[in-house]
């Protein structure tokens, strides 16, 4: 049974060991959880303000993750979609993550979504797209996005 539910202090091993597995060994990105201090203190990063940070479970197993940061004026940040493979397509993790930050989202008021992925990422374009969020250009970020050094490209949802 999947289960989506907000993080709680002493799940960071659990992040950490469905984050760094995906951008090193599937997709190359070479990135530690040094490079990432976020993952450190999720509560101060993440669930602040309007932001938050979910875990999604698949039988007591962490399978997933998301995070909505809170960048001010009404707006949010999209970060750390993560799926395991094996907890992708019809298990449907993915959606069910994106929709209760979306449904977060709307609840507290936020105006647009911003978020930022490599050009490695095309099931995620393409997930993202499907779900609304419509390609922009860096020049366009909001001033307060949190921009990672392997971003390159770009989308906005407006709720």
């Amino acid at each position: 049974m999947l289960v989506i539910r907000p993080f709680r202090p002493g799940d960071e091993d659990a992040v950490i060991g469905v984050i760094l597995p995906i951008q090193r060994e599937e997709f190359g990105v070479a990135i530690t959880a040094a490079d990432q201090p976020d993952l450190a203190d999720i509560e101060t990063w993440y669930q602040t303000g309007a932001g938050q940070f979910w875990l999604a479970e698949l039988d007591g197993q962490t399978v997933g993750t998301i995070a909505l940061k809170d960048i001010g004026e009404g707006a949010l940040a999209l970060r750390k979609m993560f799926v395991k493979p094996a907890a992708r397509g019809s298990v449907g993790a993915a959606q069910a993550l994106l929709d209760t930050a979306l449904s977060h989202a709307r609840d507290q008021g936020v105006r647009a979504l911003w978020l930022g992925t490599t050009d490695a990422f095309k099931a995620a374009h393409r997930f993202y797209e499907k779900n609304g969020f419509e390609v922009i250009g860096a020049a366009t970020l909001p001033t307060a996005f949190p921009r990672m050094a392997v971003d390159t490209r770009f989308y906005r949802l407006a709720l």
